[in-house]
Formats: structure tokens, sequence, C-alpha cells
């Protein structure tokens, strides 16, 4: 709407460009949420997290977990807009974007939003894989698992939350900017028949009970 609103060829490219990235990368973020709830058998997140007492999903739920884990992060990057696809606001050939038209404090909302965006998926990311508010636990080793006890939850929880906000910013250090037909291949080519793949391959391992 934003985008549409200014008026702008710039800003409707962006906006045209937005659209089709989030409506992509949301199949495969969904379906790799869905890889959890086959293995937890439940949609509510505290089972979800109970389900990890023993050891959290991505270690326990082998590379299935781990494809998902990969999957998701991937896919979520794409849909907050963070670099190396922020296709919507490549500067290089769109000037910014969606956001061209706007400066002062309607500028620092769009800012605002993409980065409670981050956090929001990235909470739900350390929600789903990494345990939530779970402590690291090593199997019989009874004493560090003593100490691990002994950090606060609210502290095990942001932790793992701003590792997450970390990788996908550590993405933008380290990648260069795809082209909008990459980033749109990427997805319908690669992610998401890898992910229907894996969705298959998840609920014959919850089936089988091949999960620790």
């Amino acid at each position: 709407m934003a985008g549409w609103a200014s008026n702008n060829k710039y800003s409707l490219l962006g906006a045209m460009r937005s659209g089709a990235q989030i409506v992509s990368y949301e199949l495969s973020a969904g379906l790799s949420i869905i890889t959890i709830v086959i293995l937890t058998g439940s949609l509510q997140v505290s089972e979800i997290i109970a389900a990890q007492q023993t050891g959290w999903w991505i270690f326990k739920g082998h590379i299935p977990v781990l494809i998902s884990f990969v999957i998701f992060i991937i896919a979520v990057t794409a849909e907050t807009n963070r670099a190396p696809f922020d296709l919507a606001e490549a500067e290089s050939e769109l000037t910014a974007g969606f956001h061209t038209e706007y400066s002062g404090m309607k500028f620092a909302l769009f800012f605002l939003a993409e980065y409670v965006n981050i956090f929001v998926v990235c909470a739900i990311g350390a929600t789903l894989f990494l345990g939530g508010w779970m402590p690291f636990h090593i199997g019989s080793w009874e004493s560090f698992n003593h100490i691990m006890d002994y950090i606060p939850s609210s502290v095990w929880f942001f932790g793992k939350t701003f590792f997450l906000i970390f990788v996908i910013m550590w993405f933008r250090w380290t990648f260069p900017r795809l082209r909008i037909d990459q980033l749109l291949n990427l997805e319908w080519k690669y992610l998401l028949p890898i992910c229907m793949f894996n969705l298959i391959l998840v609920t014959l391992m919850a089936i089988m009970c091949w999960h620790f």
C-alpha cells in the first residue's frame, strides 16, 4: 500500500516485488513449521516446548529437522526483506523501493516494523527448534545439566532469539544481493520441493518414532 500510494514507479515496482516475495516464501516458512507440529503432535506452543524437555528438536529431530531449520531461517530472512533478499528496497536499481517517498518518522516506522518482524520470527524459530525457554541439557551429564538449570528461563529464551537475529544480520554482512528472478527460482524450484519432500520424511519419522 505504501509503494502504491507513493505515486512513484520505483515505489510501485518495490511494492510488487515485496508482494511476490512474501507470497512465495510464506509457503516454505509454513511448511518448515509444520514439521515441528507433526513431531510434537500439537499446535499448542507450551506443548511444543514441553516436548523439548529431553532435548531441543534441532538435536533430537535428526537431519530432517536440521533441513527444516535452515529453510525456515532462509524463508524468514526473505519474509522480513533482509539482505540478500532485500529486492523490494534495492538501492542500486529502485533508489529505495517502496519507501522512496517517505522521510522522518514515517521512514523510521518502516525500519521499526522490519526489526520488530525480525524479532518475532526469531522468537518463533527459538521456540520451535531451539527449545524456547528450555535449558541446554546433555544426556546423563547430571552436574552440567544442574548448572544449566540455574540460568533463568527468560535468559535462555532471549539468548536464543538474539542468536538467531545475529545469524540473520550475519547474512547481510556476508552475501551479495540476488536478482529478482534468482530469488523466485530459489523458492519455487529448490526450497519448496525440498520442503515437501522433507515433510513426507518427517511424517514417516514421526509414525516410526525414529526421533530420540
